[in-house]
C-alpha cells in the first residue's frame, strides 16, 4: 500500500518536471542546493522517502517497489503523467526502479551516487538492528564519514548530521533493510530513457567502478565522475552536480 509522501514543488507550472529523491538517512532539503539553482527552469518536485521527514512511517518490512510506488501515486496526486528523474543513492536506486518497471512515466534519468546491488545484505542488517536497538546517533558518524570527504566545510557536516538523527529510527531501519536486499542488476537492460550516471572519485559507498558498472548496464547511458566528493556529492561539489544535471536534461533524445 502507498503512502501520501511529504513533498514539496517549485517553479513555473508549464516547465519540464523534474523529480528529486532523497538518500538514505536525509529529507527533501538535500537537494537545496540544486531547487535553488533550477526552480526558474524546472518544475520541481522534491520528497520525502517514507519514514524520512515529514513522510509517514509505515510498519515493515518495504521493498523498493513500494518506494517506488509512493512516488506514482504522488505523481498521480500531482496530475503528473511523466517526469525526469534525479536520485541520490536509495533515491537513485528508486529512480532507477521506476525506470525499468514505469519507463512511460520516465523521460530522463540521472542516478547519482548510487548502485544496483549494494552487496551483500549483512553490514545493511546489522546497521538496521544497531538503531533499532540505540537510534540513529549511534550510526550517524560512522555514516556522515562515508557521505562526505575530510575536506568538507564543518558547518555543512553538522547540518547533514542534525538531518540524519533526526530521521525516526523505525524509518531509517526499514529503509536500510530495502538496501540491504534491492539488486536491480536483472532490471537495467529494460530502461529506454536517456540515462546519466554520476559517481564521486572519492565515494566508498558507490565508488567510480560502480557507476561505470551500472552504466554499462543500461542500454546509452552515459557517465560522468565527480572529482573531490564521496557520496553526497551533490552537497559537496553542488555546482558541478548541478550542471551536469542541466546539461543532461537539456539534451534532445536520441
Amino acid at each position: 500500500m502507498t503512502v501520501a509522501l511529504n513533498h514539496r514543488v517549485e517553479g513555473p507550472a508549464e516547465a519540464p518536471v523534474l523529480v528529486l529523491l532523497n538518500s538514505l538517512g536525509t529529507d527533501l532539503r538535500m537537494w537545496e542546493p540544486q531547487a535553488a539553482a533550477l526552480q526558474d527552469e524546472y518544475r520541481l518536485v522534491r520528497l520525502d522517502t517514507r519514514g524520512h521527514g515529514g513522510s509517514p512511517v509505515p510498519d515493515g518490512p518495504w521493498t523498493l517497489a513500494d518506494l517506488g510506488g509512493d512516488v506514482l501515486a504522488l505523481l498521480d496526486w500531482l496530475g503528473i503523467a511523466t517526469a525526469s528523474f534525479a536520485g541520490v543513492s536509495l533515491g537513485g536506486a528508486t529512480a532507477v526502479w521506476l525506470a525499468a518497471h514505469a519507463p512511460e512515466r520516465v523521460e530522463r534519468l540521472l542516478a547519482c551516487f548510487t548502485s544496483p546491488y549494494f552487496g551483500p545484505p549483512d553490514r545493511w542488517l546489522e546497521r538496521a538492528a544497531i538503531v533499532r536497538a540505540d537510534g540513529v546517533e549511534a550510526v550517524a558518524d560512522s555514516v556522515l564519514d562515508r557521505w562526505f570527504t575530510a575536506a568538507v566545510d564543518p558547518d555543512l557536516r553538522a547540518q547533514m548530521r542534525d538531518m540524519i538523527v533526526a530521521t525516526p529510527p523505525a524509518g531509517y531501519a526499514a529503509a536500510t533493510e530495502v538496501v540491504a536486499h534491492l539488486d536491480l542488476r536483472d532490471d537495467l537492460g529494460k530502461i529506454t530513457a536517456p540515462t546519466l550516471v554520476i559517481s564521486g572519485s572519492e565515494d566508498p559507498a558507490c565508488p567510480p567502478e560502480v557507476g561505470l558498472t551500472l552504466a554499462a548496464g543500461i542500454p546509452g547511458a552515459e557517465f560522468a565522475c565527480v572529482e573531490g566528493v564521496a557520496h553526497l556529492g551533490n552537497l559537496e561539489r553542488p555546482e558541478v552536480v548541478t550542471d551536469l544535471i542541466r546539461s543532461h536534461l537539456g539534451k534532445e533524445p536520441s
